[in-house]
């Protein structure tokens, strides 16, 4: 499980609080109005953003005082982490040899194993300009398949699909995440997002991000701070 124990992250004005332990294997759906900290609280877990009080544990580690490759999480953003230069097969080469070197035959298996059940079969030659938005998100969860961490961080990286296509790879993210036995934490605009892919909620509004609710209850009785943002 995930226990943050009375962290405080510094942001731009102020700061964000956050006292709460998740589940393993739990499914969460990080909401809130824009600025209020979203991102700022899944860069700090992933260890791109410090804390100035309190510590982080996962699985009973403390992961607190590790830098971010150290950290068993892998994390998607907007953009897909992928660099535009590389094939696909050297994007994902950099989750076995993140020295850079060019993987060797065993690690190119495992690529192409990757990227099949992501549904990319035979694409290791491409380069990210050529895919669509779709595809690059595949990509990146073909890149988390190959790390294998117990955590998987989720900053909108389907953001700009459309909602078909974004409901079809947060299903693909269920399954990459069933296969790794992962938590998984997603930022995310949309509240039909938290309710088609999460199980709990955490509400991040006036500085504190929430202890995490299970999704039907924080829908049948939203926050006034969410009522307020969502408009209703």
């Amino acid at each position: 499980m995930l226990t943050l124990d009375a962290i405080r992250i510094p942001m731009d004005r102020g700061a964000l609080t956050a006292s709460f332990t998740i589940e393993q294997t739990a499914r969460v759906a990080v909401l809130g109005p824009s600025g209020a900290g979203k991102s700022t609280l899944l860069d700090a877990i992933a260890g791109f953003r410090d804390h100035t009080s309190g510590h982080m544990s996962f699985a009973g580690q403390r992961i607190s005082d590790l830098p971010p490759q150290e950290r068993p999480i892998s994390i998607l953003f907007q953009d897909g982490n992928l660099f535009p230069h590389l094939t696909l097969e050297r994007n994902l080469g950099l989750a076995l040899a993140p020295n850079g070197r060019r993987p060797n035959p065993q690690e190119k298996a495992r690529i192409q194993e990757a990227l099949t059940r992501v549904g990319l079969q035979d694409m290791q030659d491409r380069k990210p300009g050529s895919l669509s938005g779709g595809q690059q998100g595949r990509a990146g969860l073909a890149r988390v398949l190959l790390q294998a961490r117990p955590m998987i961080l989720l900053d909108e990286p389907f953001a700009a699909l459309g909602p078909a296509l974004k409901a079809e790879m947060l299903e693909e993210v269920r399954r990459v995440a069933d296969s790794l036995n992962a938590l998984v934490m997603m930022v995310t605009h949309d509240p039909n997002d938290a309710k088609r892919f999460a199980d709990q909620v955490i509400l991040v509004a006036d500085g504190v991000a929430h202890a995490p609710v299970a999704t039907a209850d924080f829908f049948d009785t939203p926050p006034e701070a969410f009522r307020a943002y969502i408009g209703s």
